[in-house]
């Protein structure tokens, strides 16, 4: 069995203390749906905000002085967010994983639609981890690190990502609206921007408050 899962890359919560957290697994990464604990929820929201978080130039507002919104300044003024992260493939029959790679993010997962209808190639990172993901005729392949000649390898159909991708969304949709009501507890004053961003940053239409 093939399964797929929008995952984040998560850094060690040392020292944070805005809202309460989870600790890191040992991947490093934290699949994302409608089943997370708070702590979880809250470690997602840590990252996400986290990777945005740089200093304002002069086409942004000044950052402000006191947390939490010091913190999710630039969650909620950037126009183009960035997380993470990406889809990892899992293999089960062979016990290969397909996880993203340096260069990837979670913001653009909707580019596996264009593979598996169009075709072409997606590659999510360089030395010392190549993963490449690329349509050949009917089927997708994936491999793990197209630096190595030995590489693991997984195949699908491409009807078959298709329908992993509606699992993702899904599983991405469940996750917001965990947030949304996550953020209402420990974010009252920033619950509809913050939900926002977060879709924005997922490709999602925020839920219904």
């Amino acid at each position: 069995m093939i399964t797929m899962e929008p995952v984040l890359e998560v850094p060690a919560p040392d020292g944070f203390g805005l809202w309460p957290v989870a600790g890191t697994t040992p991947s490093g990464f934290l699949p994302l749906g409608g089943e997370l604990s708070s702590a979880e929820v809250g470690t997602a929201v840590m990252a996400i905000a986290g990777c945005n978080d740089i200093d304002p130039d002069g086409h942004r507002p000044p950052r402000p002085a006191t947390a939490p919104g010091s913190f999710l300044h630039g969650l909620l003024t950037f126009d183009d967010l960035f997380a993470a992260g990406g889809l990892r493939v899992t293999d089960h029959s062979t016990g290969v994983a397909f996880a993203p790679g340096c260069c990837d993010g979670l913001e653009d997962w909707r580019d596996w639609y264009r593979l598996a209808d169009h075709g072409g190639l997606l590659g999510f990172g360089h030395d010392p981890v190549s993963p490449v993901a690329e349509r050949c005729g009917d089927t997708v392949r994936l491999t793990v690190d197209a630096e190595r000649s030995d590489s693991p390898v997984i195949e699908l159909p491409a009807s078959e990502l298709r329908r992993l991708l509606t699992g993702v969304e899904r599983d991405l949709a469940g996750f917001l609206g965990l947030a949304n009501v996550w953020a209402a507890r420990y974010l009252p004053g920033h619950r509809a921007p913050v939900t926002a961003a977060l879709a924005r940053v997922l490709g999602l239409r925020p839920p219904n408050s």
